[in-house]
């Protein structure tokens, strides 16, 4: 039997709705870039002091004249523009109001940059008590290293323990653990500009030897002995600025002047103001002032003047760069007195 139905086939047409192009996309990002421009003009005029928006008013005033006399740019990172005295026409526009010359006092420049200064000694004292934490071996002498910040500049004392002196007994050879900690110290050290003084001190024990060999010249040849370490280590040999002993004027601990502790090696980091009294260069109006014992140890005693084994330092020339770390540094020159 034939099939004869018809085959029905049904189409659906649809719609195209809801696509209107691309067009509103550009128009609302212009509409976001003029009000994100529009607020902040509103934010320069509220932070502009009135003398940068005269500046800023005179250039749309007369931009010609701004063009040719200082800047090109209304806003410029390098000064404020003034304009040309024959060229502008803007009468409202004070040229003594648009720049002025600030004047620093030799005062203000000194106190700036002992501002600098200490900030970096601060950081080289907190880079060296890293150094001291995470180093092992030195992490075991840490009981026996004092890092403090004083008028002079940055102290470092080493200082003996009972059983653990630093020295070989009444000589100047350098124990292994204190030679190793010196060599640790010269890399941080030497990163900084500024010259160093070192120092020796023993206790109150007479030096029991030669007549003619005591606590001074055993104080003066450990100083030395730490500086040929130091320099051993890397130190610029030209850094230092004094070595000197002190034998027992300067006890650390002087209710008992017999106490390992006073027998130590003090190194210091000096602010220029310090180094210029020690390279006897004028300073506040005093010159060739005498070296003083550390301000915690001895402190209102006279002291005898320290011996150098090496003689008084010749007056070298100032580094004029205040700041040396890689990273984040302030760079400064300080302005000497004429």
């Amino acid at each position: 039997m034939d099939n004869n139905q018809p085959i029905i086939v049904k189409r659906v047409k649809k719609t195209v709705g809801g696509h209107h192009g691309g067009a509103w996309k550009i128009a609302f990002a212009d509409f976001a870039t003029a009000m994100m421009a529009f607020f902040l003009v509103l934010w320069l005029m509220s932070a502009a002091t009135p003398e940068q928006k005269k500046v800023i008013s005179g250039y749309f005033k007369d931009p010609i004249g701004f063009t040719e006399s200082a800047s090109p740019y209304v806003i410029d990172l390098g000064g404020t523009p003034t304009p040309a005295p024959d060229k502008t026409l803007n009468p409202e526009l004070d040229s003594s109001e648009a720049q002025k010359d600030i004047e620093i006092s030799e005062d203000q420049v000194e106190t700036m940059a002992e501002q600098i200064e200490h900030e970096r000694l601060e950081l080289l004292l907190q880079e060296l008590q890293n150094k001291v934490e995470q180093n092992p071996e030195l992490q075991r002498f840490k009981d026996q290293i004092l890092f403090e910040i004083t008028q002079d500049g940055l102290r470092i004392q080493i200082m003996d323990a009972e059983n653990r002196p630093m020295f070989a007994l009444g000589s100047a050879q350098l124990q292994p653990y204190f030679e190793d900690i010196l060599l640790a110290m010269a890399e941080t050290i030497k990163a900084v500009p500024n010259k160093i003084s070192i120092s020796g001190h023993t206790d109150a024990k007479p030096f029991a030897g030669r007549g003619d060999f005591g606590n001074w010249e055993l104080s003066s040849n450990r100083a030395n002995a730490a500086r040929r370490a130091l320099i051993a280590g890397g130190y610029p040999d030209e850094q230092v600025a004094r070595v000197v002993g002190y034998a027992s004027s300067a006890l650390f601990d002087r209710e008992n002047p017999l106490n390992p502790v006073n027998r130590r090696i003090d190194i210091i980091v000096l602010t220029k103001r310090a180094q210029r009294e020690i390279e006897g260069e004028q300073d506040s109006g005093q010159e060739g002032q005498e070296a003083t014992p550390p301000a915690d140890a001895g402190a209102g005693v006279e002291s005898p003047a320290p011996t150098s084994p090496d003689g008084p330092m010749q007056p070298r020339e100032l580094r004029q760069k205040l700041n040396i770390f890689e990273e984040g540094v302030l760079k400064f020159e300080s302005v000497e007195g004429q």
